[in-house]
């Protein structure tokens, strides 16, 4: 019995460690951005953006890889590149190196993150799995409220604290790993589709880099027609690479369940908004209103705090009365966090009457659509399509971060040295994809039907 205890103890850290950095490195751009002081924010936003592109793509391979070879392997090979990755990143001197080692670090966490559950379930026996997994559940959540503080208690030491702290932890972890964790392989026919993962990525890249860079190089300029051209075709070659791969990264006929294309994109869009949210967060804090890290940091934590504490209960309730209304009410309550903060904050920091109650009030929209989306997007997916299926959910979260970033780091470029101007510019595009998040929920069926059997045909 111990030793189950102890599986979930080692896949915890691994996930708490990958969880954290997607929100930890959020607090450390002003900090950042005095190091680096010849670095844009358009640069520096790959710091975020690189990772999240990386990490989308590389999700599902990463996790077919480890049933290939070895969930533990992988596992614990995830756990020292990320480690490795993080010392490279404290010790960077320019942006670029710092972009680069975050691209590695992702490469890490994904082969982490598919990783843990399936090395956790294993060591359970069925009637402990639910609790096993509502603990694993719950470790980005936990991640998701103390990253904040934690990055504004490290960056009062020096933004490099951020990432040193990953490299003992890592060692340490994959050390414990090796003696305790069991193997677990079930391998598949072929190899995954790595260069189907590669054109996703930098199909994503280009069309982040033609967004970013709009403002600065003009929205005509033919860099930018480029980077959007060439988006195109390389989205274009991927869906036609995993339409004839044996082994694509997303399988196409996964997209003809109704539930499960509307469930990803009402992901992708809502998860726009949610990347402008947590960046533009930070600039009004250190930048608009003037507060140290430290403050901003332990100010932020609310929101994400008030997410994972609706997120169990809107699943929940999900389960019960369906996903759709949930969903929508969730999309709904995102949006009127935004319409608050666009009725009530400016320039002046007031605190407690403004920001708080509206990036509380966000963070419910969060939480409610979190928790009822993923249920959405696999409940009528059959049973074999489970793990593709929520790796696929991932991938359009980050996806969606990364989009969101590079719009709110557009809008600020474009409005001319006026910050809060260019912020709230990114407050009205997550209050869109609230909506936008809100529509697409709604059109969800009323209840997640079970796999069909043609819907199994189709995706096998």
């Amino acid at each position: 019995m111990a030793h189950r205890w102890k599986v979930l103890c080692i896949t915890s850290i691994g996930l708490f460690m990958a969880s954290l950095d997607l929100f930890i490195v959020n607090i450390a751009f002003p900090d950042l951005s005095r190091s680096f002081d010849d670095a844009s924010l358009s640069s520096l936003s790959w710091v975020l953006n690189g990772y999240a592109i990386v990490f989308a793509a590389l999700l599902v391979p990463a996790g077919r890889i480890a049933d290939r070879v070895g969930r533990k392997r992988v596992f614990i090979a995830g756990l020292l590149t990320f480690a490795a990755a993080s010392a490279l990143c404290a010790v960077s001197p320019t942006v670029p190196f710092l972009v680069g080692a975050r691209v590695l670090q992702a490469l890490g966490a994904a082969m982490m993150i598919p990783t843990t559950l399936g090395l956790l379930l294993p060591a359970f026996p069925a009637e402990q799995r639910p609790v096993a997994i509502g603990i694993w559940s719950a470790i980005s959540g936990i991640a998701a409220a103390l990253g904040p503080p934690i990055g504004g208690l490290l960056v009062q030491l020096s933004w490099h604290w951020i990432f040193l702290v990953n490299v003992p932890l890592g060692l340490i972890t994959a050390l414990v790993a090796i003696r305790v964790l069991d193997e677990a392989k079930e391998p598949e026919d072929g190899r995954p589709d790595l260069l189907g993962a590669l054109m996703l990525a930098l199909g994503i890249g280009v069309l982040t880099l033609g967004i970013v860079e709009g403002p600065e190089w003009g929205w005509s300029d033919p860099r930018v027609i480029g980077s959007f051209v060439a988006a195109v075709a390389l989205v274009s070659a991927f869906l036609w690479r995993s339409a004839n791969h044996h082994s694509p990264v997303i399988e196409l006929p996964l997209l003809r369940v109704r539930s499960f294309a509307l469930a990803n994109l009402a992901t992708l869009v809502f998860f726009m908004g949610f990347g402008a949210m947590l960046l533009s967060g930070v600039l009004l804090l250190t930048e608009v209103w003037g507060w140290s890290e430290l403050r901003a940091g332990f100010a932020l934590a609310p929101g994400p705090l008030t997410a994972a504490i609706f997120a169990a209960p809107s699943g929940r309730l999900g389960a019960r009365i369906g996903q759709r209304p949930v969903a929508t009410v969730g999309g709904l309550v995102f949006a009127a966090g935004f319409a608050f903060m666009l009725a009530a904050v400016g320039p002046r920091p007031e605190y407690a009457t403004t920001f708080l109650p509206a990036f509380m009030l966000g963070g419910a929209g969060v939480g409610l659509t979190l928790g009822t989306l993923p249920a959405a997007a696999t409940a009528s997916l059959p049973p074999g399509r489970f793990a593709t299926g929520s790796a696929v959910f991932g991938m359009a979260r980050q996806l969606g971060s990364a989009i969101g970033v590079a719009v709110l780091v557009a809008l600020v470029d474009s409005a001319g040295g006026n910050l809060l101007h260019g912020i709230r510019g990114g407050w009205w595009f997550a209050l869109g994809a609230g909506l936008g998040a809100a529509a697409l929920a709604f059109s969800l069926p009323t209840r997640a039907k079970a796999p069909a059997a043609d819907a199994a045909a189709a995706a096998a």
